[in-house]
């Protein structure tokens, strides 16, 4: 498989929030970010792989800032790391302000995606070009994600083991 550049595959999302988008209080909701990021995250993956992928995972979502009704919410999704069967996209949600146009880093997540067929088998993904020193540093990042997150999964088999 021919590899591909992190640049190929970016996406950025750009809504204006609404009220019908936020608490209370005038700022989104949590569970909208994470739906954007999601979708962000995913089209970066397909646009990777050219391939359908599932949301495997999502490591280190962190709520920096809020998000006032009336800013603007941008999103911007990159792959980190290709492994096997699956990727890791970073997405960084920003906040910017219409009347100032002043904009702030408010969340950022990693989330790992599995490429599938039809049949919803695995399929290979096609490798990531690590040009920069910063693309091995993210990939090394990424790859310790990955590892936490397995062995994670591996301690909650072995707590459901015990448990049955």
């Amino acid at each position: 498989m021919i590899p591909k550049r992190w640049q190929e595959s970016t996406a950025e999302t750009v809504q204006v929030v609404l009220p019908n988008d936020s608490n209370p209080l005038g700022f989104i909701l949590g569970g909208t970010v994470m739906h954007l990021i999601d979708i962000t995250g995913a089209i970066a993956c397909h646009r990777h792989t050219n391939t359908l992928a599932l949301t495997a995972g999502v490591d280190g979502l962190e709520f920096i800032h809020a998000i006032k009704v009336g800013d603007l919410i941008i999103l911007k999704s990159r792959v980190t790391c290709v492994f096997k069967t699956s990727l890791e996209v970073e997405v960084e949600v920003f906040s910017e302000q219409i009347e100032t146009g002043r904009r702030r880093l408010t969340s950022r997540a990693y989330l790992t995606f599995v490429s599938i067929d039809r049949d919803g088998k695995p399929l290979e993904v096609r490798p990531l070009l690590m040009e920069t020193p910063d693309d091995e540093e993210r990939c090394r990042q990424a790859h310790e994600r990955r590892a936490d997150r397995l062995r994670r999964k591996m301690e909650r088999r072995g707590t459901q083991k015990v448990e049955s």
